[in-house]
């Protein structure tokens, strides 16, 4: 157990969180697409959830494992750059990243795939990381 995600990251994509961002950054993947596709709930859950942002990070600081690879910038490069296929370098990911990077993201579906996926595919380098 550690520190895996950060409330300032979460903040940040909070801005953008009636698209479900924050929300898929703590391990939400549900409620982050029902965000995505309702702007947030009509934009009261999106306000309600300025505060309750420290307990998500809490949870997925317990839920996920901490390691040398980082949440964050898995996350920021997914958020960003996801059609390029940077954060599938960055995990080590050469033959999907460089598929990402010649298809757009597999046509945007595997940037879906990510959103729903990353949190776990961090954690899985951590743990064998941390077991190798």
């Amino acid at each position: 157990m550690g520190n895996t995600h950060n409330k300032v990251v979460g903040y940040l994509l909070w801005v953008f969180g009636f698209m479900g961002a924050h929300r898929f950054y703590f391990g939400r993947p549900i409620s982050g697409t029902i965000y995505f596709f309702t702007l947030g709930l009509f934009l009261i859950g999106w306000l309600v959830d300025l505060f309750l942002i420290p307990g998500m990070d809490a949870e997925a600081d317990k839920r996920w494992t901490s390691g040398s690879t980082s949440y964050t910038v898995a996350w920021v490069l997914l958020t960003f750059l996801g059609i390029f296929g940077l954060h599938r370098f960055y995990l080590g990911k050469w033959l999907t990243g460089i598929l990402y990077l010649l298809t757009g993201g597999v046509f945007l579906l595997g940037i879906i795939y990510d959103y729903w996926t990353l949190n776990r595919q961090v954690s899985d380098i951590n743990t064998s990381l941390f077991r190798g």
